[in-house]
Order: C-alpha cells, then structure tokens, then sequence
C-alpha cells in the first residue's frame, strides 16, 4: 500500500478533533506507526486486530480476544494493548506468528507481541534476553511497554536482573542502554516501586557507574531521573554519589546527569 508523504512526514496530532481521518484510517490497518500518544490512543485496537488476524489466516481466534476485552472492568487503551498482547501468548507459542507481530510495521502490534512473548519465560533469566529486541525497538512506545512487561518480574528477581542489565550498559544500542537504567527506578512513572531500592541505593551503582558520563542525552536522562528517584527517599545518599562523580569526572555528560539528578533536593 503507497502511503502519502504529507502522511508519512506529518507530526502527531495534538489533539483528537485535529487527527486527520486518513491517518487513523492508516493506523487501524497497521501499515503506519503512531507519532505520539494523541494518535496511540486513537487506535481502534480491535480494527487492527482483525487485519492481523487476516493477515496470519487466524480470523477463528477474534472471538477469544474479543472476550477478553469486553471481560475487563475498566477497559483503556493500555489495558487494552496488555490484554490483546496477553490473548496472543495465551492462544500461541508459533514462532512464525511472533515474528509477524514483532516485525509489524505498526508500533501497536508490536506492543501486542511484546507482552504476549513476555508469558512465554519462567525465568528472569531466559526472558530479559527474550526483551532485549523491545527494549531496543526504534518507537518510544515498545520501548515503554516492555518496561511495563518485565519491570514487577525482575523486582521479583533483582540480582539477577541487575548482573543482567549491567551487561547492557555497554550495549552499543542507546535504546538498550537507557532500559537498563530507566526499567529499574526505584520509582519510575506508572510502575511498581523498587522499595530495595529507595532503602539500599547502592544496590543500583552496577548498572548507573557505567552510564555516569553516557554520550546519548536519552540514556543521560535516564541515569539523572534514577537518582532522582533515589533522592526522595536517601537524599544524602545522592549527593554523596553525586560529589564522587564530580570529582571523578570533570565531563559536561556527568555534569548534567548531576544537574537533573539533583533537581529534586536542590529546590527544597
């Protein structure tokens, strides 16, 4: 399907009432990406299913996601997305089928394949490997969902996840670099808490120490909002560290990780 380039170059709607009805005619058959969340929440997840559920000849399966969706009490778009993700892990172990979603051209259906592969993994250890493809995904959303799908399993298991992603910290992949750091807040946005982590932030300097003078400003700001986190709780620990960083490293990258790790005690 041609797609036009005014479509394709377009910046995200800032609102519903300005989302043009080709776009969202284009997202509900998933040959384009969302640009932002505006458009993201616009997405008639269950249209799109359908089309992928043509596309892998699996229309039979509809009725059971359809269950699924109507089941819930207090249906969202993000609920939504777990729950049609969930249905797919559920219903099929296909590799074939996974590699369909995961290479979909739509950030949505990849969304769907990243929780749907996450039921896949008993262990900590087989599923962040298994993630690392989300983690690393070129759309902010995927990358936000696959927080989302490990972050309560690896609380669950934090040693190993920390011996895991402090691996990752040297990743090429400023995508999985940042989810080493950003999956592990202490506090984060929309996730469960690390309470390990706001009582014993040390715990944490395995994967922050590598990234204290990163070259990517995403992967920066995700090493300043941990410490931010942490400042809440162990605020002297924070400036402490922070001292020590500034001292080792005289980079304008540690200096603005020092910056915004700070901002939270510095206007008190």
């Amino acid at each position: 399907m041609e797609i036009p380039d005014d479509i394709l170059q377009r910046k995200g709607a800032r609102s519903t009432k300005h989302l043009n009805p080709e776009v969202l005619k284009f997202l509900n058959l998933g040959v384009i990406e969302t640009k932002n969340l505006v458009e993201w929440l616009a997405v008639n997840q269950l249209v799109l299913l359908k089309v992928v559920l043509k596309a892998l000849q699996k229309e039979q399966w509809y009725v059971d996601f359809q269950k699924a969706v109507e089941d819930q009490k207090k249906p969202t778009a993000n609920s939504n997305t777990k729950v049609i993700g969930y249905t797919f892990g559920i219903l099929t172990k296909d590799k074939d089928v996974f590699s369909y979603l995961q290479t979909h051209d739509s950030d949505v259906v990849r969304c769907w394949a990243c929780w749907g592969e996450s039921l896949h993994y008993d262990l900590i250890i087989d599923l962040l490997p298994a993630m690392q493809k989300y983690a690393a995904d070129t759309h902010f959303g995927v990358r936000e969902v696959v927080i989302f799908a490990t972050k309560e399993r690896m609380i669950d298991n934090l040693d190993t996840a920390i011996n895991i992603l402090s691996e990752w910290t040297s990743n090429d992949d400023e995508n999985i670099r940042r989810y080493a750091v950003e999956a592990l807040r202490p506090i984060g946005v929309w996730t469960k808490k690390i309470a390990v982590f706001q009582e014993n932030p040390d715990l944490g300097l395995k994967v922050l120490t590598p990234l204290k003078s990163d070259i990517s400003k995403y992967v920066r700001d995700a090493v300043a909002n941990w410490l931010n986190d942490a400042s809440k709780s162990k605020p002297e620990w924070v400036l402490n560290l922070c001292k020590h960083w500034g001292k080792e490293s005289d980079s304008k990258e540690t200096a603005y990780i020092i910056k915004r790790g700070l901002r939270t005690i510095n206007k008190k």
